[in-house]
Order: structure tokens, then sequence, then C-alpha cells
């Protein structure tokens, strides 16, 4: 069957809504609601009388049984997607993309917005390479840098954060230069750096140009901690999305359970490139083995038993250049296969793929993904919404 069939020749059967409303806590109760009502409204109007009053009451009765109908038929075209993950996995990219794809994208007042988040992650940035110098050991290539540093600090501690002066711009731009801070920042996977730390760095010059303002790319690498639970709405394909985006680091996780009534979908986000990296919150535990524990209890969970999962593995940007420099085994110590992006990345897959316990009755879909790159999480987004179109048509016995 094509999977690109448009939704609209889809949900035409009242059997296909009730389906895809089992999926919902509301829609399955609004259906119950309907066929209650149009019972009694049915015995009701038999035994009434004939005449005025009668005609009246049918009519009303048309009405109640029309909105119920529309009602129910709007809940069942209501898709409730979850984004689980560990932290900074690029859940908040994802949801920055759906914006930007599916809604109107970034006004000039909200690109503007960004400008404070953008400076102090480069600040931030350059900060946690300075440090890093001395627990890694690492010279400075002009030892004039050492006064930089020493400045940066104290500015740091100074300035308005989110701003930044000619004078700190400067001394950034000076530090970034260095042999020594190269080489440090080579070694990024050593302590906790963000992903973006090199984009904006690179283009400091562009950034503090007056009259900045930021790109939609500037806007995607912008990392601000994702605390509670963050919702995003959207229609594509004739369906009403609700995305529901909660932090991923170890202290916001007792918050998803909130989200799980009534799931559609969940996305489940991990970073390919976090195998060789440590948690923000415990320096002792690796990303990625940290990313598959979550896996696993989400998969196996009983309250996705029936759920449709897609598992996103994010940043193979980022891996493509990493897989070239540590090799897999530095997380999976069995791994004795080719260093290379193809046969590492499907070994990945594969460790998650394999966790699930029910794949004789339940397929996982999988999908390497840049949540930067705009064109290919447009492409991957329609690729899952037809997987749910699919598993409710399956659902139907349609499919």
């Amino acid at each position: 069957m094509d999977h690109h069939v448009r939704p609209s020749n889809l949900y035409g059967g009242e059997h296909f809504l009730v389906v895809i409303a089992k999926r919902s806590a509301d829609a399955a109760g609004l259906l119950f609601l309907s066929a209650m009502s149009l019972c009694f409204l049915n015995i009701f109007t038999i035994r009434k009388p004939m005449g005025a009053g009668a005609s009246a009451e049918e009519k009303h009765s048309r009405e109640l049984e029309k909105k119920l109908k529309e009602d129910a038929e709007k809940d069942a075209r209501t898709v409730k997607l979850l984004l689980l993950g560990a932290g900074e996995s690029g859940k908040s990219t994802i949801v920055k993309q759906m914006k930007i794809i599916h809604k109107d994208g970034y006004s000039l007042e909200e690109c503007l917005e960004f400008i404070v988040i953008i400076y102090s992650n480069t600040l931030q940035s350059i900060m946690a390479i300075v440090k890093a110098m001395t627990t890694l050991n690492i010279q400075f290539g002009d030892t004039a840098r050492q006064d930089d540093a020493r400045r940066l600090m104290h500015l740091a501690d100074t300035i308005e954060e989110g701003t930044m002066p000619k004078e700190m711009s400067d001394i950034i731009s000076r530090l970034w230069k260095d042999s020594g801070i190269q080489v440090c920042f080579d070694r990024a996977s050593e302590y906790q750096l963000n992903d973006s730390a090199g984009y904006y760095l690179n283009d400091l010059d562009r950034l503090v140009t007056p009259g900045y303002v930021p790109t939609e790319q500037d806007v995607l690498r912008s990392r601000v901690k994702t605390t509670g639970i963050i919702e995003t709405q959207f229609s594509f394909k004739d369906l009403n999305f609700r995305m529901f985006d909660v932090g991923g680091q170890r202290s916001e996780r007792k918050k998803w359970i909130h989200c799980f009534e009534g799931v559609t979908c969940i996305i489940f986000i991990a970073a390919l490139s976090a195998y060789d990296m440590v948690l923000v919150e415990d320096d002792e535990v690796n990303r990625m083995h940290e990313s598959l524990h979550l896996f696993n209890s989400i998969c196996n969970h009983r309250y996705f038993a029936t759920t449709s999962i897609v598992l996103f593995l994010n940043k193979k940007d980022v891996f493509t250049e990493k897989i070239k420099k540590a090799h897999l085994s530095i997380c999976f110590p069995d791994y004795d296969g080719p260093n290379t992006y193809e046969d590492a990345g499907n070994y990945i897959k594969q460790q998650f793929l394999e966790l699930n316990m029910r794949r004789d009755v339940k397929e996982i879909y999988s999908h390497m993904t840049c949540a930067t790159d705009t064109e290919n999480v447009k492409f991957v987004f329609d690729a899952v919404t037809d997987i749910i179109i699919k598993e409710n048509l399956k659902d139907c016995g349609l499919f």
C-alpha cells in the first residue's frame, strides 16, 4: 500500500476513528459519551408522542449528535508526540525545527531574543576550554594568552550576562586562535563542552558585528537546558500534533510520568556522538550507556506496549568527524569492526533495537538524524507521520 496516501482519504470510516480514539483516553471518553447520548436520544424520540415538540427535540438531537461526532473526530485526529532521551541529545533542537518547518518560523523579534543566549553560549564555551587547559595540563601556544585568560575570567564575573563588550570579544578571538586552545578543543570529550562551541567561536566576528541578527542556524545551535515540560502544537497531513519536550537530565525525568497518558508516538533521541562522553550530572557514567539504559526502560514499559516508538540516532554530523579519531571500542569493548560511520553507526543502532523485548510483534523504527539540518528533519518527520498513519491503519485491519 502507498504510504503517502493523504490522510483525508484514510479517516473516512467510523471504524478507523474508533481505533485511533483508543489511543487517547479523552477521545475514548468522547466516543463513549457520544454512543450513550445517541442511545438515550433514540429511546427518548421513539417514546415521545408525535407533534411539534417531537420535531424540535429531533432537531436538537441531530445537532447534539453532530457536535459530539465533530468533537470525537477532531480528537481522533490529534497526535500526542513525546520527545524522550538523555540530556543534550537534541530534543529541543527538534522542537525548534518544528516551529521552522510547520509553523511560521522565527520572527525578527524572536531571533533578536536569542542574542543573549548565543553570547552566553559562546562565553561559556571558551571558559570551559580555558579551565580544561589546567585540568588536562595543556600549555598555551603563546604565554601572553595566560593574561588574556585571567582577564576573561574577571570580565565574565563583572559584565551583564548575555552581553559581549569589544574587549571581551577581542580576548576570546585571541584565545581561540591559540594553538594550545585548539589542542584542548580537540580533546573536548574529556570535559563538558557544548556541541555549538566551534560553530560560534569560528564565526565570532559575525556574531559581534553591530546590528547582528541571529540566523535560523544560529538559533538552532543555541543551547538552554530544558526544565519542566514544553508543549508545541502544529498541523501536518491533516493531523493536529501536540509535541512535548521534557528535560533529559536525571533530575527532570520524574516529570515524564505526567506526559504518559494517551501518547500516540514516542520519539526517542540518542546522540551518536555521545559514545566517548560522560554525563554532566555524573562523570562516572558514559552518555551512550545511559541512553541505552533509558531506552530499555521506555521501549519495554507497560505504558507503551501499543505505542509507536521511533528512534532518532542524532548528531550524525558530529559522529562522522569524531569516529575518525576515537574508536567505538571506547564505549563498546566488544566492537572490533571497522571504525567507519556506516559500520559503527549500524552497530550502535543494533544495540538499541536489540533491547526491544517485543520485537517479534512490535517494530521500532530508526533514523540517523542531524537535528540542525532542516531538510533532514523535514524528510525524517514526514516519514514519522507516515508511520503513525500506517500503524493506525494496521489497527483497523486496513493495512
